[in-house]
């Protein structure tokens, strides 16, 4: 049984994201925090480090304990539920471990696009079509290290790009930068309780967020790519629901 409902659906179409809750139960939640610990006791944070902690692991397609977590717990099922019908996603080609280490009283002076720096050998920006979050911690409270999320930002990000050519999704062409200069809005942080998984639009803005209390906050990120979307990338990032399905499907 699909676990994106029809809203979730057009509040991602309108937002760029959604939170969808309950994803993985109490022990698929404990296995990923297993690999989270076996992973910091190979490549640790410095004695005393505050702040966010990132491994970027590379997968392949065999034998790696982040890529048989984000099989076993459905993740590119569940991604594909917000694709059109006929396409699926890719597996990831590496993940991202995430980590808040609190006190953190720094929230974040605004948003970024993923993948510009450095971009592919071939020149072509790193796009991919969803941002998928697990969440191994809660994050029920905002300032716990949720992600910072500019609602709406893919949708006027898309039309910057649909007027400039997708040839303009590089830094140079984003004044100040590292997002162009689009109407931004106000913020929100995301929130949810553990096992939650965050689906987010590739163009929307978003950002690291602050931690004031509590425990240190876990979260695996995979970049997903939709059939088709190297070849097509220039479609997507010049109308950002050409990969999605309609909001009444």
């Amino acid at each position: 049984m699909g676990q994106i409902t029809g809203e979730m659906r057009a509040s991602f179409l309108r937002d760029g994201f959604v939170v969808v809750p309950d994803v993985l139960d109490a022990a698929q939640i404990a296995r990923g925090r297993r690999i989270v610990e076996g992973m910091l006791e190979r490549k640790p944070p410095d004695p005393g480090h505050r702040g966010p902690y990132f491994l970027f692991p590379r997968l392949g397609s065999v034998g790696h304990p982040l890529l048989e977590f984000y099989r076993s717990a459905g993740i590119g099922e569940l991604a594909g539920e917000l694709l059109r019908p006929g396409l699926s996603v890719y597996e990831p080609e590496f993940a991202q471990l995430a980590l808040t280490l609190p006190p953190w009283p720094n929230p974040p002076g605004g948003p970024h696009v993923d993948g510009l720096t450095p971009p592919e050998p071939d020149g072509r920006p790193g796009t991919f079509s969803l941002l998928a979050g697990v969440w191994l911690t809660d994050q029920s409270l905002p300032h716990r290290g949720n992600l910072w999320i500019w609602p709406g930002t893919h949708l006027r990000f898309g039309q910057f790009l649909a007027e400039r050519g997708p040839d303009a999704l590089r830094l140079q062409d984003m004044v100040p930068g590292p997002y162009p200069p689009v109407e931004l809005g106000d913020p929100v942080q995301a929130t949810g309780t553990a096992g939650s998984v965050l689906l987010a639009h590739y163009l929307l803005g978003h950002n690291i967020g602050d931690h004031v209390a509590g425990e240190r906050r876990e979260t695996i990120y995979y970049r997903l790519m939709a059939q088709g979307h190297r070849e097509g990338w220039r479609d997507y990032v010049t109308d950002p629901h050409v990969e999605f399905r309609a909001e009444s499907v």
